[in-house]
């Protein structure tokens, strides 16, 4: 199963599409197109798209599916009927809204600044780079009650509240690290570190927080040399071998589980290293750790979602006092929901059938 990006209407871009209609001709893989009723207008969305594609991209598609449905869905047989006259694909169902997939991680960056303030919480701020990546490792801390995980955008200040600041992954180290310092968030940095607060960088976000960064060959997306933030005693040398895999392995600190994936490019090295944040299951030391614990940095995406480890970080915060939520159990149990409710709504047989 292979999901597209966008809209296979886009006759504008077919030429160059490599992932809607142009993936599916070159492999050869029937589609079903997920129409999302909660916009509006899905019956001009669906039949439009039949009427603008060519001939041979319509028979690629085999049918479609209505997403984000509320309310009596005896209403809309007549509308589903019509899309099937209009169009000749069948229908494989109709999904209803289901509240669940609010628990899943976000996958597209849209939804950063929406995020509701709360009152009397914990402020986590996050610098939202222009290249910033795997920004669901902040989804267990914005789970947590009594904690805000503020998405700064372009132009404001990082506030001074914050207690703790995290550096994000991101698709390319020295182009973020530059607009970091264009922001003049690399001031705000600095300042939050001599004020007491936790500084906190994933992957490229760790690499920013070292003495230095070097990319001779553009293996991460642009060429060239510049300093980091130097909080981190250490110099990352970017390599056109990247790291992808899923890895476990304890903090040095407290030898709490913490389990998530690797996926970057870049060697770090120096005296900073001499004191990891965690060994992972093949041996390898991971990170840096200083000032107790209030400056980490870590290769290892996805380290908040282990709950130990996010209840002893938090602890730090709030005084004492610890989590109480199970994050990895409460996504596996939205899963099972969304599962359960897709099973219900859609011709999952039919679905199968065409697959095979």
């Amino acid at each position: 199963m292979v999901e597209g990006a966008g809209s296979p209407a886009e006759v504008n871009l077919r030429k160059g599409d490599i992932a809607n209609m142009g993936f599916a001709r070159a492999t050869d893989v029937p589609v079903v197109l997920v129409g999302d009723i909660d916009r509006g207008g899905i019956i001009a969305s669906l039949v439009g798209t039949r009427a603008v594609i060519d001939t041979e991209d319509a028979e690629m598609i085999a049918g479609f599916a209505i997403n984000r449905f509320r309310g009596d869905q005896a209403l809309f047989e007549d509308g589903v009927r019509f899309i099937e006259d209009r169009t000749g694909w069948r229908n494989f169902g109709i999904v209803p809204w289901l509240a669940c997939a609010a628990r899943l991680p976000a996958e597209d960056a849209v939804v950063l600044g929406q995020a509701k303030p709360k009152d009397g919480a914990i402020l986590i701020a996050v610098p939202m780079l222009s290249r910033i990546s795997n920004f669901d490792d902040l989804d267990p801390l914005r789970a947590e009650p009594d904690v805000e995980v503020r998405f700064i955008p372009t132009g404001q200040p990082i506030p001074r509240e914050a207690g703790a600041v995290i550096l994000a992954g991101t698709k390319s180290t020295l182009a973020d690290l530059a607009m970091l310092r264009n922001e003049g968030w690399d001031y705000d940095i600095i300042a939050a570190w001599r004020t007491g607060a936790h500084i906190v960088g994933l992957c490229g976000g760790f690499q920013m927080l070292g003495n230095r960064i070097e990319d001779a060959d553009a293996a991460d997306g642009l060429a060239g040399t510049a300093d980091g933030l130097g909080l981190f005693d250490m110099t990352t040398v970017m390599t056109r071998k990247k790291v992808v895999r899923p890895i476990s392995g304890t903090t040095i600190a407290d030898d709490d589980a913490v389990t998530g994936y690797e996926i970057h490019t870049g060697l770090s090295q120096g005296p900073a290293l001499e004191k990891p944040f965690s060994r992972l299951e093949d041996g390898v030391l991971d990170g840096a750790v200083a000032a107790g614990g209030r400056l980490i940095g870590t290769y290892l995406h996805g380290v908040f979602a282990s709950d130990a480890f996010r209840s002893r970080w938090l602890e730090k915060l709030r005084s004492g006092r610890s989590s109480t939520l199970n994050y990895e159990d409460g996504v596996d149990t939205a899963l099972d929901e969304l599962a359960e409710g897709l099973e219900e709504a859609l011709d999952v047989d039919a679905l199968l059938a065409l697959a095979r």
